[in-house]
């Protein structure tokens, strides 16, 4: 698995617009191309989750959703995935109340683009992990967490760890959204 200090290398997946729940609206296609290009100058919060249409995924996506804002307010863009297709992804977001018009891009990982270089696909169930990767502006990793399949991760953990990445200073545990840090001391 990739870790902490390594870049993202180049990966090409197919990726679900926020706010589509239609494959086109008003001509707009709901799909774009996503590579390690795609959002120049932005920190990307990458997690995945195994499979769509199910218990514990839609959760995450939701808590995800629900951050949108302070998310977009630390410069990042919000990307989730699974390796089911972008068609599967638009129908779950028609079918599921909570993911109508979702905030925040997924992305359809069907050939492991992503999940494979990243080394987060469960082998017995060939599925992603729910890992979360913090990436930079300059495509490098910054924070990685990875559960088992059956628990769920806290959306609110991932925006507090952004959020002290950015500081570039020392910050204790637990600390809070914009709570207090210390600067990095020099021998």
């Amino acid at each position: 698995m990739k870790s902490v200090g390594e870049p993202l290398q180049l990966f090409a997946v197919t990726g679900v617009k926020p706010g589509f729940n239609q494959a086109e609206d008003k001509g707009v296609s709901a799909f774009e191309a996503i590579t390690e290009q795609s959002f120049p100058g932005k920190w990307q919060v990458i997690y995945f989750h195994p499979k769509d249409v199910t218990f514990v995924c839609p959760t995450e996506i939701v808590g995800f959703a629900s951050l949108a804002r302070d998310l977009a307010d630390c410069d990042a863009i919000v990307l989730g995935c699974s390796t089911d297709n972008e068609f599967v992804k638009l129908a779950w977001r028609r079918e599921h109340k909570d993911l109508s018009r979702l905030p925040q891009w997924q992305f359809a990982d069907t050939t492991g683009s992503l999940v494979d270089q990243l080394g987060v696909r469960d082998a017995k169930e060939g599925v992603a992990l729910r890992a979360t990767f913090i990436v930079d502006p300059d495509h490098v990793i910054q924070h990685v967490s990875v559960n088992n399949l059956n628990v769920g991760r806290s959306p609110d953990e991932v925006l507090r760890i952004l959020d002290g990445l950015q500081t570039n200073e020392i910050c204790p545990c637990n600390r809070a959204v914009g709570g207090v840090t210390r600067e990095f001391e020099t021998a």
